[in-house]
């Protein structure tokens, strides 16, 4: 008996139509999600409470994560669980997108630190949403010999999110209340435009799995005994996550105190993300076809991990501007070889089509938990040291691991 659509593993190839939707969608989303994080929410902090505005920052972004980590799975759990007639994803993509909304206007009118903590855990638990929604449409829609492609799309699309973002609220909308409303605008309507343009299948009420909120909750561990090809893609996931963040988490420190690069390090860094970000297109779109037509996968992240451990222990043995310019592009191009590919592989060890959204929330805290451990890591790591070479070193390091980890996995080439 053939499987129904919602949960048949997709065999047409996706139109360059439907990956434009998607990829804008998530354009939107990360959007949403990193201007805030890199220009609104640092200035809120300094005009609510100039002198503890590190602390303030620390405690709101620390809030959000928590409720990012919790949203992503729980959310995509009830996405696998509804039987409207929009289909299992579209209507959390929306709901995801209007409840990011809902929270970027509270932060927007928040008039103290304690309604600046409620306003992004809200934005946070809206946009996981969201996430956990669109990420599901690999595994839903792709076929298999299609998705390092579409992974490499959808990995630029965070980059770019990234920078466009950061572009929106510092150079077309400059206000803070507007800064906000805007990035929750954009989300929404790039939301708007997939649902609307795009099918999405509905899951039969038959087939909908069995318990209640409470058992779907119980099951959202997934024991790695069990799968173990899912808990060695979970590891790898988080460790080339984390090996990236802290390459990357005090490079602007590193400008300032190592390179002394003048006038502005803010200037150097934005050179370097500007290299960054094109190998990583780069990258991505390359090795994405490349995977997808020779249907390998694990030798792309090894090689991956190499790339950008190169990248961190070239600042290691020569920290200046002129290593760091060379860092830069492998550093990027070695990222968009690994969202491109990872992608692929996390999607096809998956223990179940049923459970496909909450299974990969699941996936993303490991791309989340970095963002969190990151920072607690390398500030040890440069009390202890008084230094970035020590930092740069585990970078390479924990991002080689990445590498060795992923070649456990089984049941992918």
């Amino acid at each position: 008996m053939n499987a129904p659509a919602a949960l048949a593993e997709p065999t047409v190839r996706v139109r360059p139509g439907w990956t434009s939707l998607l990829f804008l969608a998530n354009l939107g989303l990360w959007l949403a999600v990193y201007a805030p994080i890199q220009v609104l929410l640092p200035r809120q902090a300094e005009l609510l409470d100039q002198a503890n505005k590190t602390v303030v920052l620390s405690v709101v972004m620390g809030v959000g994560a928590l409720a990012a980590l919790v949203a992503n799975p729980v959310i995509g759990m009830l996405s696998d669980r509804t039987t409207s007639s929009w289909g299992r994803r579209h209507p959390w993509t929306l709901l995801g997108a209007v409840v990011g909304l809902l929270g970027l206007v509270v932060l927007a009118f928040a008039p103290n630190v304690a309604l600046m903590v409620v306003g992004w855990a809200i934005t946070q638990i809206g946009l996981n949403g969201m996430l956990a929604a669109l990420t599901s449409a690999l595994p839903d829609r792709v076929p298999v010999a299609q998705r390092a492609e579409i992974g490499g799309y959808v990995g630029i699309s965070q980059m770019l999110g990234t920078v466009i973002g950061a572009l929106l609220v510092t150079v077309l909308v400059t206000g803070l209340i507007s800064g906000y409303i805007a990035c929750g605008l954009v989300a929404v309507a790039f939301a708007l435009l997939f649902v609307l343009r795009t099918h999405d299948e509905r899951l039969p009420v038959e087939l909908r799995p069995t318990g209640g909120l409470v058992t779907g909750l119980r099951n959202l561990w997934i024991s790695p005994r069990q799968h173990p090809d899912f808990g060695w893609g979970w590891a790898t996931h988080f460790l080339v996550n984390l090996g990236n963040a802290l390459g990357t988490l005090y490079l602007l420190f590193f400008l300032d105190d190592v390179v002394h690069y003048q006038p502005d390090p803010q200037d150097g860094l934005l050179i370097l993300m500007a290299i960054y970000g094109v190998a990583l297109i780069i990258g991505a779109v390359v090795f994405g076809i490349v995977s997808d037509r020779t249907g390998k996968r694990k030798q792309y992240v090894v090689l991956s991990a190499i790339v950008m451990a190169l990248a961190a222990l070239l600042l290691v043995i020569w920290p200046t501007w002129g290593s760091a310019l060379l860092a830069a592009p492998l550093l990027g191009f070695g990222f968009g070889i690994y969202w491109a590919v990872a992608l692929a592989i996390l999607t096809e060890v998956l223990p179940s089509a049923g459970d496909r959204a909450k299974d990969l929330g699941v996936i993303n805290i490991a791309n989340s938990l970095p963002q969190v451990a990151a920072p607690v890591l390398a500030g040890l790591v440069l009390k202890a040291s008084a230094g970035y070479s020590l930092l740069f070193l585990l970078s390479a390091l924990v991002t080689l691991g990445g590498g060795v980890v992923v070649t456990r996995i089984k049941s992918v080439r």
